[in-house]
């Protein structure tokens, strides 16, 4: 059984927090480029689980040889469209926001900051 190399592991740690941290922002695309880092992480991270990455595909093999399981890959070209998608359709939002009101950070909203104002004085006594 073939173990994923630490360089692997490393980089999908790598990716999937840069990721949680892009999308955790005020600005609309660094949200978006979190989603993408995201994607392109579990992309990876489905090819790393894949044991027998190195072995050959289903067809050209020797026979009785191991081969390599096609799933992991077919998921990944799948997650690949599906974040392209999603991508797609939040650069056409935060785009519509940009053409609002020439700004792409995420306003507080203001229910928000009355139920905090509310809670404060309880907190204080």
């Amino acid at each position: 059984m073939n173990a994923p190399s630490l360089l692997l592991v490393a980089a999908v740690a790598v990716l999937y927090s840069s990721g949680f941290y892009l999308l955790l922002q005020r600005s609309l695309m660094r949200v978006v480029f979190g989603i993408l880092i995201l994607g392109h992480a579990a992309n990876l991270s489905l090819l790393v689980t894949d044991t027998a990455i190195t072995l050959p595909p289903l067809l050209g093999g020797e026979p009785g040889q191991q081969l390599s399981d096609p799933l992991p890959h077919a998921m990944a070209l799948t997650a690949i469209v599906i974040t392209f998608g999603v991508t797609t359709f939040l650069l056409a939002l935060a785009y519509r926001v940009w053409l609002d009101d020439e700004n792409d950070e995420v306003p507080d909203d203001l229910e928000d900051r009355r139920i905090s104002r509310l809670k404060e004085p309880e907190d204080s006594s």
